[in-house]
């Protein structure tokens, strides 16, 4: 029973962590972020959380940026593969092995969107 336990308490945190991908992302004043892929969620300025992505984020995860209902900026965040989908059943890392690159992406600079220690200590109050 301990042993059942302790294998559960200490897997738990890489079955929650194959559900989802997440990275702060600052945006253009008055704006919001759909990502290209599946369902298209807007998302404001902060912590973006979503369900992991396909192959077809390989190459990167487009994005856009609307303000006031008009695309002001489309483009791709840098994506990774994700380790624990080797690992998650029955078969993570043919559906969903990509994620966010980086924990934080400035899109209100140029590629490649990295963000600044200044700016991410602003963004991680925000949720």
């Amino acid at each position: 029973m301990k042993k059942t336990m302790i294998i559960c308490v200490v897997f738990l945190p890489f079955l929650m962590q194959g559900c989802t991908t997440s990275t702060y992302v600052k945006l253009p004043e008055n704006s919001i972020m759909k990502i290209k892929r599946g369902q298209e969620v807007s998302y404001q300025e902060g912590k973006v959380t979503r369900s992991p992505l396909s192959w077809s984020s390989a190459a990167g995860i487009p994005y856009k940026i609307e303000k006031d209902g008009k695309v002001i900026k489309e483009g791709k965040m840098r994506s990774k593969f994700r380790p624990v989908s080797i690992f998650w059943p029955p078969v993570g890392m043919a559906y969903w092995p990509m994620g966010f690159r980086t924990n934080c992406n400035d899109l209100t600079i140029e590629y490649p969107h990295k963000c600044s220690e200044k700016v991410l200590k602003e963004l991680k109050p925000k949720n």
